[in-house]
């Protein structure tokens, strides 16, 4: 089991630089990733992103990144003064023979091959530190995952907890169930003698009262399907898989089966037990909301 928060950050270095990238999520539905890095940077977007597709089922993944280049620009422009001169005398040349003036404008000189070079080495470019940015991405998922393991190994046993609590509340309810037929039965012919009516039990029309009493109230098929509800919680929660939404839809048909059994059975303990259970499916729900 892993919790959808975490946090981990990681680190690599390389002749170009240095790379360090921290990951933090947090709840959500849906899966999402969000991602910051220089603007320079942004042609690795796509491959960190590759990266990180896949490695959380639901949440939200922020990812900060920033890397250094120890790398100053060495480059040097050179200015050809002589090729610039020869440029020049040829243009004045050319428009002496045309009869038309010739201007050399600072455009010209611009697009003239040869006179303006650039020499030397530049920074490095994203594209050349994409091996250690990647690093740094891998060595923050294992970081970012180990965090969401050792959190998730905390929520498994707060779960297991309320889980067995939930049973024990269960057991009370079973036990309690079977008495309220009878108590039923009692509270009626006791009503009956006080009212003057004495009926025998044995009498067709109170043992009908006493039945259509009895099934009304029964919740042993509630009871039957919430074990199955707490069996099935326990199960997914030993799985390795994402089990955040199957947990999160048994917490509500486990609410859905105590207000059954609240609404049916008309007896005082065991709708104080229903509450009881009410409340800790609840929290439940609440630590359910950060399970992956």
């Amino acid at each position: 089991m892993k919790s959808m928060t975490g946090f981990g950050r990681g680190e690599a270095g390389g002749p170009g630089g240095r790379c360090a990238v921290e990951l933090s999520s947090v709840n959500r539905k849906q899966a999402d990733i969000d991602l910051r890095l220089p603007r320079d940077w942004q042609p690795l977007e796509a491959g960190i992103r590759q990266l990180l597709t896949g490695v959380l089922s639901r949440g939200r993944l922020h990812g900060v990144i920033t890397c250094e280049s120890d790398q100053e620009s060495t480059a040097t422009l050179r200015v050809d003064e002589s090729l610039a001169r020869q440029y020049a005398e040829a243009l004045t040349k050319l428009g002496a023979s045309l009869g038309t003036p010739l201007e050399l404008t600072p455009d010209a000189l611009l697009r003239a091959p040869g006179i303006f070079t650039v020499e030397g080495r530049e920074p490095a470019t994203a594209e050349a530190l994409q091996p250690m940015v990647f690093s740094a991405v891998s060595a923050a998922l294992i970081a970012w995952d180990e965090a969401r393991v050792r959190e998730g190994a905390h929520l498994h046993a707060d779960l297991v907890s309320k889980l067995d609590h939930l049973r024990q509340l269960l057991e009370q309810i079973s036990a309690e169930a079977p008495k309220v037929a009878p108590l039923h039965r009692d509270a009626l012919r006791r009503r009956l003698e006080e009212a003057g009516l004495p009926i025998p039990m044995e009498d067709e029309r109170l043992v009908r009262e006493i039945a259509l009493f009895a099934d009304k109230c029964d919740i042993s098929e509630e009871i039957t399907r919430l074990g199955g509800h707490l069996v099935e919680f326990q199960r997914l929660m030993e799985t390795d898989t994402p089990s955040g939404r199957p947990l999160d839809f048994l917490t509500q048909e486990m609410h859905r089966e105590l207000n059954t059994m609240g609404a049916k059975a008309n007896h005082a303990p065991i709708q104080h037990l229903v509450v009881a259970g009410k409340t800790e499916v609840e929290r439940l729900r609440e630590q359910v909301q950060n399970v992956e």
